[in-house]
C-alpha cells in the first residue's frame, strides 16, 4: 500500500477509534493482557484473583470478599465480572422476593454465586451450575472460603442444558423461585424454555438474565415479552470499569404456563 493511500485511510481510522475506544480497551484487557498473563504465569485471570483474595480478603466475610475482587478487577487485572452497579441490583430483587429456593445458571469464579448467597433468607437454598472444571474449581474455593456451607450453597459441575431436566430427581429442587442467567447468552432461551418444560417456575417466579445488552441476547428478550408469559423489566447498567459500554439485566415475572 502506498503512502497516499494510507494517509487517505488515517482519518477514518483515528475517527473509529475515537468512536469505539471503549472496546478497544476491553479488548486490550479482556483478551490481549489476559492471554499473554495465562500464558506467562499458567493460571487463569480467576485463578490469579483467588490468590490475591487468598492473602486480602477476610474469610468468613462475603462482602469483604466481594469488595476485593473488585478492587482485583479495577486496579490489577479485568475480570468481566458482575460488578458493584449490577451486584447492588441482584442484592436487592434478591432481598425484595426473599425465595426460598434460588437457581443460577453459570457460577463462573463465584462473584454472583456470593451476592446471591448473601441475601438469600434464613433458610434459603441456592444450587450453582458451572460447566467449566477449572472455573468451578475457584468458584468453589470461593463459596467456602466466604463461609457458605454445602446444605445453603450447592455448586453443579456440570452443563445446563444436563442439568435442568435432572433438578428435580437428582438435586430435590422441585422448584426456583428465582433464576439467574448469567452463563452464555445464546443460551437463555433454550434453557429458560427447559425450565418451563419441566415445571421448575412457579407462578410469581422471578428470572434475572445478566448481560441481555452487551454481548446480548436478542431472541431471549423478544420471546419474553411476546410469550405472553411474562412481564419484563430491563434494568440499565454499563460493565464494570467501562461504564461507556451499555448494559442490563432483565427481570422477568413469570405468571404461569397461561
Amino acid at each position: 500500500m502506498s503512502p497516499a493511500i494510507a494517509l487517505a485511510f488515517l482519518p477514518l481510522v483515528v475517527t473509529l477509534l475515537v468512536r469505539y475506544r471503549h472496546y478497544f480497551r476491553l479488548l486490550v484487557r479482556m483478551v490481549l493482557l489476559r492471554s499473554l498473563r495465562d500464558c506467562l504465569s499458567g493460571l487463569r485471570a480467576e485463578e490469579r484473583a483467588f490468590s490475591y483474595v487468598l492473602t486480602h480478603a477476610l474469610p468468613g466475610d462475603p462482602s469483604h470478599i466481594l469488595n476485593t475482587l473488585d478492587h482485583w478487577s479495577s486496579h490489577c487485572e479485568y475480570l468481566g465480572h458482575m460488578g458493584p452497579v449490577k451486584g447492588q441490583i441482584l442484592t436487592r430483587l434478591v432481598e425484595e422476593k426473599t425465595p426460598a429456593c434460588v437457581l443460577e445458571l453459570g457460577t463462573h469464579f463465584g462473584y454472583s454465586t456470593l451476592l446471591l448467597a448473601r441475601a438469600l433468607p434464613p433458610g434459603g437454598r441456592l444450587l450453582t451450575v458451572e460447566r467449566d472444571p477449572r472455573m468451578a474449581a475457584v468458584a468453589e474455593k470461593l463459596i467456602r472460603l466466604a463461609g457458605f456451607d454445602e446444605r445453603t450453597v450447592e455448586l453443579i459441575v456440570s452443563s445446563s442444558e444436563e442439568v435442568i431436566p435432572r433438578l428435580r430427581t437428582q438435586y430435590q429442587l422441585s422448584r426456583a423461585d428465582l433464576a439467574l442467567l448469567a452463563h452464555r447468552p445464546r443460551c437463555y432461551l433454550r434453557d429458560l424454555q427447559l425450565l418451563e418444560a419441566h415445571a421448575l417456575l412457579p407462578a410469581g417466579a422471578t428470572v434475572l438474565a445478566d448481560h441481555v445488552l452487551f454481548p446480548g441476547a436478542p431472541r431471549f428478550l423478544q420471546y419474553a415479552k411476546n410469550c405472553g408469559r411474562y412481564r419484563c423489566r430491563l434494568h440499565h447498567t454499563g460493565l464494570p470499569d467501562f461504564p461507556a459500554i451499555k448494559d442490563g439485566i432483565a427481570q422477568l415475572t413469570y405468571a404461569g404456563p397461561g
